[in-house]
């Protein structure tokens, strides 16, 4: 598995050396695949959010080029064809929120706080996070913590269906390290697949997702993954499944 950690004190907000650094660090990860990936943060908190220093003076051609460039990091997140796993604790705002939203699993602290908060500065979240959100918690939802602006504990994210587990904040790093591990130990294609069909759900419904399945999932048959899990699991019993199919 990898790991990107963000890691700009005092606050880890994103500005364009951030930005770069970060596309950088998938840049290289989609140039040598793990089985697994882990973002995460150091410091007091995830994120403060976007330096707003960056707004400033844009020109709408130029904000044009910054969603493409933000927008091509969620997009290529998302693509990757393996488990991806996001640790969040403290602050969790606006473009890290929007971030997490690209991620297969997102794990919490109980201390963690979420928030798309850009209407303190005119904006709406232009990084994905209206439309994610709307997946996850359904437009009403969305519509809220957009245009409240508030922040939304992870309890609460949970139950909403947008954070997937919430742990103590002493068992947050550990955990979701070995979360990720295990994921990355597991049928990397199988898992490949199942994120292929669920997009296809997200963009072109039950229709979209059955056409992907009936034309693609059957490949896994053929892959190493498939056949030695096969093997082990008629020799040795479940459990004992070993997975090297890239």
């Amino acid at each position: 598995m990898a790991v990107i950690t963000l890691d700009s004190p005092p606050l880890n907000l994103f500005d364009r050396a951030m930005t770069t650094e970060l596309i950088a660090a998938v840049d290289q990860i989609q140039d040598d695949p793990p089985r697994g990936l882990l973002i995460r943060a150091e410091g007091k908190v995830v994120s403060g959010g976007v330096n707003v220093q960056e707004f400033k003076g844009l020109t709408e051609a130029e904000g044009i080029r910054l969603w493409e460039q933000l927008l091509g990091l969620v997009d290529r997140v998302e693509g990757l064809p393996f488990p991806v796993v996001f640790a969040a604790h403290g602050l969790t705002l606006t473009a890290a929120f929007e971030l997490s939203l690209a991620c297969d699993l997102i794990i919490a602290s109980e201390s963690a706080q979420f928030g798309l908060v850009e209407i303190v500065v005119g904006l709406t979240p232009s990084m994905g996070g209206p439309q994610r959100l709307a997946e996850r918690a359904g437009s009403g939802r969305a519509r809220q913590l957009v245009m409240t602006g508030e922040l939304f504990d992870a309890g609460t994210l949970e139950r909403w269906n947008v954070v997937n587990e919430v742990k103590p904040d002493d068992d947050l790093d550990a955990y979701t390290r070995s979360l990720t591990a295990r994921l990355a130990n597991g049928p990397t294609l199988a898992h490949a697949m199942t994120k292929r069909i669920v997009r296809a759900w997200r963009d072109d419904g039950m229709a979209g997702a059955d056409r992907v399945t009936r034309r693609d999932a059957a490949a896994l048959f053929e892959t190493d993954d498939l056949k030695n899990a096969v093997d082990s699991f008629l020799e040795n019993g479940p459990g004992k499944a070993t997975y090297e199919g890239r």
